[in-house]
């Protein structure tokens, strides 16, 4: 039995709502990067834990305290989302910390299956963070309305 941990990004999880749906499912499937796993062996989801945000000089150092949760627990693999694999430009970092840190766990960067290139993947998720939102400064001055009327409050 292989005992996973999965590593999600906290810009995927917290802004933009990620449930981590398609990569639980591939996990149980079996496709993406839990294919590589032998057919005869149970895998056991752990825990999943979010990425503690992008780093300042202590990203490596908060993320190894993150990991250490789930390491407390005997998994042998941690799996990067696929998420942190097209979009995480300190993934490499993290994993040689990761490995460093704990040289008995498995180290993945991916979990589903991969549907668009990691560059198309990219350009959708900026478009997403990129759409105009509105924020309770919005609400505090009162700047577009009332949400759903369109009307301006008076």
């Amino acid at each position: 039995m292989s005992r996973i941990g999965i590593l999600t990004c906290s810009n995927a999880t917290q802004d933009l709502g990620c449930s981590s749906a398609s990569c639980l499912a591939d996990l149980r499937k079996r496709k993406g990067a839990f294919a590589d796993y032998p057919a005869n062996e149970k895998l056991d989801l752990v825990g999943i834990i979010s990425c503690p945000g992008c780093p300042t000089l202590t990203g490596p150092d908060k993320l190894l305290q993150r990991i250490l949760a789930l390491t407390e627990f005997n998994i042998d693999a941690i799996h990067f989302t696929y998420c942190m694999k097209a979009l995480c430009p300190f993934k490499e970092q993290y994993k040689a910390a990761l490995e460093k840190t704990f040289p008995n766990i498995k180290i993945v960067i991916g979990t589903h299956q991969e549907h668009i290139t990691p560059e198309e993947y990219r350009g959708r998720v900026k478009k997403l963070f990129c759409r105009p939102r509105k924020t309770m400064v919005d609400l505090i001055l009162d700047r577009d309305g009332d949400p759903g009327t369109g009307r301006k409050h008076k």
